[in-house]
């Protein structure tokens, strides 16, 4: 049998060539595999609960790696990842003469150059502050034939982010409401994350707001937006498509952080910090809770890791469908959306920090599939059709996920190599 191997650099540019025809088929393939995660057993399906068993850990001085192990119906495989910590950066300088970048149409050829907004040293406490930085992640995945050869070798350096982001915006599809899309961080998760969104709703985008810890380390992700060829589609396809980026280092931090916040339909959370992005507040207040959003947190793997403050997932959880409020807000559907139940109570620190159980959370394997929505609107107590329970919460609600699972991929990228 021969054996495939594929670089990062090979992997990345299969990835960049996919039509959105491409990307809605591979959804479609990890939406089945996480159906059958989520409601098969041994006797049903290879791809079930409990052929996926938790990853394994191993922390040293330099760093963690992660072991990954998995089955669906095609291969048996492992994902091995290793993340390196970085040595702790100097503090910036108080002030900062390049700390904020806004390009207001999608016809640029590059980004605008950076505003000249000097910095009054505002300690704002919920910027991603960690001390001791880490590097991007790092590995292989390692596919074996039923017979237990080898098939197939990859770089999981590229081939990660990108399932992480493909599992993320497969709720993102079904959002009745997509116009301002907000990205914390700027490394490879968000870069996926922002061009697979792009991808499958761009028409419908019109603000994408990437708030990072420095501008520094966030500029080389819009630059290449703009100047990328690979980018070119996506970024002029919609005449109202806008770029921006927000520091910490900025002295409007706080009052444009809370006034992203607010306007944003989709937050995604794509950093390894222990402290939180923003304010519960900014969510859960009268005025946050005006309007529903998709809030996607992708970056905790660890208890100690936190993006978000435990009182946003503690209000999401709360059913306020059929209820009767004195203020009009967007719905709660009493749950907060995971792949792995049993993962994500164990490893994901919002989770563990809001003492959230079992019974609060849904695995998005039981709603992506129509037939089991239809069944779970009517257990929940909802009635048929698009404006009501379920629906509308997937729709038009606060939905918070999380995605942990590491579901193979690399199996549809061989063949598609040949």
């Amino acid at each position: 049998m021969s054996l495939t191997v594929l670089s990062d650099k090979q992997i990345e540019d299969l990835l960049h060539s996919l039509t959105k025809e491409d990307i809605e088929a591979l959804q479609h393939n990890l939406a089945e595999a996480l159906h059958d995660y989520s409601t098969g057993n041994q006797d049903e399906t290879d791809a079930c609960s409990q052929n996926q068993p938790l990853r394994t850990q191993l922390t040293t001085r330099n760093g963690t790696t992660l072991f990954m192990p998995a089955r669906t119906e095609a291969v048996t495989g492992i994902k091995v990842v290793s993340i390196a910590q970085s040595p702790a950066k100097p503090a910036p300088p108080s002030r900062s003469s390049s700390t904020k970048t806004t390009s207001t149409t999608s016809s640029h050829s590059r980004p605008a150059p950076p505003s000249p907004h000097p910095s009054n040293n505002n300690k704002n406490t919920h910027a991603n502050t960690d001390k001791n930085p880490t590097t991007r992640p790092l590995g292989t995945l390692t596919l074996l034939h039923p017979s237990g050869s080898p098939s197939a070798f990859l770089s999981a350096n590229t081939l990660t982010p990108f399932r992480t982001a493909l599992a993320s915006t497969l709720l993102l599809t079904k959002r009745a409401r997509v116009h301002s899309l907000l990205i914390f961080g700027a490394g490879s998760q968000a870069y996926w994350h922002i061009r697979l969104a792009l991808a499958l709703r761009g028409a419908d985008i019109h603000h994408v707001r990437i708030v990072n810890r420095t501008f520094s380390s966030a500029e080389p992700l819009l630059r290449t937006i703009y100047t990328d060829a690979r980018w070119a589609e996506l970024r002029t396809s919609n005449s109202k498509l806008d770029f921006s980026i927000l520091s910490a280092e900025y002295g409007e931090y706080a009052r444009l952080l809370k006034e992203y916040v607010r306007d944003a339909d989709v937050v995604f959370c794509c950093t390894p910090s222990t402290t939180a992005l923003f304010p519960a507040g900014h969510l859960t207040s009268t005025e946050g809770r005006r309007k529903g959003r998709y809030l996607c947190l992708v970056g905790s793997y660890q208890p100690h890791m936190c993006e978000v403050e435990p009182e946003v997932l503690a209000y999401a959880v709360r059913d306020s469908r059929g209820g009767r409020h004195m203020h009009k807000h967007a719905v709660n559907g009493g749950a907060v959306v995971v792949d792995s139940l049993e993962g994500c109570l164990r490893e994901a620190g919002e989770v563990i920090a809001a003492g959230l159980g079992p019974e609060q959370l849904v695995e998005v394997g039981e709603l992506i599939m129509v037939r089991k929505a239809e069944r779970r609107e009517v257990e929940m107590g909802g009635g048929a059709g698009e404006g009501s329970g379920l629906v509308e919460w997937l729709r038009e609600g606060n939905v918070v996920s999380f995605f942990f699972l590491p579901f193979f991929l690399g199996g549809d990228f061989v063949g598609w190599r040949g």
